[in-house]
């Protein structure tokens, strides 16, 4: 396992930092395919994303209502010229209607300008908080991985000298036998070794 002792604020390492969105980021997304992420990583990753769906739809709202705004003035501009007459009269009460309808849609508009402008900081800090749990899985990934590779590595290390030993061991067992063919060669001549070797297999 990997070493759990030390405490580490992984929070505080990236507080303040120049950091991509990370739900935006591909590298981020290889590094944790769905199957991979932690349930805070999930829940703080879909935060992410409903901070960037929010502002989105905040912008188009604010453009929508600035549109709307528009054509209000003009029509307000329009319809300045008020007569005594019944349609005069409409005028007049429909430009009042528009008047406190841009009235509304100026606080609205305010209200929604100053709530986006505080977008970026409520984004900033939610995906630092995933940042952080990314780097703590990171971190114990790591830590875990060294284990693993170090104990791979000793039994590389253990592999590779009984393997020299079992060279070792096979070259004298051929030197042995060698020595063992080359006397009875020597001794029973060639017609009775091959015999030998037809009935024991004693040379390939």
């Amino acid at each position: 396992m990997g070493k759990k002792g030390k405490k580490i604020d992984f929070t505080n390492i990236v507080r303040d930092k120049k950091l991509p969105i990370l739900t935006l980021d591909a590298r981020w997304h290889e590094l944790f395919p769905e199957e991979r992420k932690t349930s805070s990583i999930k829940e703080l990753e879909q935060r992410v994303n409903n901070l960037l769906k929010k502002q989105g739809k905040m912008v188009n709202d604010i453009k929508d209502m600035k549109r709307l705004k528009s054509n209000l003035l003009k029509d307000i501009v329009d319809n300045m010229d008020i007569g005594k007459d019944l349609a005069g009269k409409a005028n007049e009460k429909k430009l009042g209607k528009n008047k406190q309808f841009v009235n509304e849609l100026n606080e609205k508009i305010n209200r929604a300008m100053d709530e986006l402008a505080d977008m970026p900081y409520q984004i900033k800090i939610v995906n630092e908080e995933l940042l952080a749990e990314s780097i703590r899985v990171f971190y114990y990934e790591l830590e875990e991985n060294k284990d693993e590779i170090k104990e791979v590595t000793d039994w590389i290390a253990g592999i590779r000298e009984e393997l020299k030993n079992k060279i070792l061991i096979k070259q004298d067992l051929e030197t042995k036998n060698n020595l063992i063919y080359t006397y009875m060669h020597d001794i029973l001549g060639a017609e009775i070794m091959e015999l030998f070797d037809n009935q024991h297999g004693t040379k390939s």
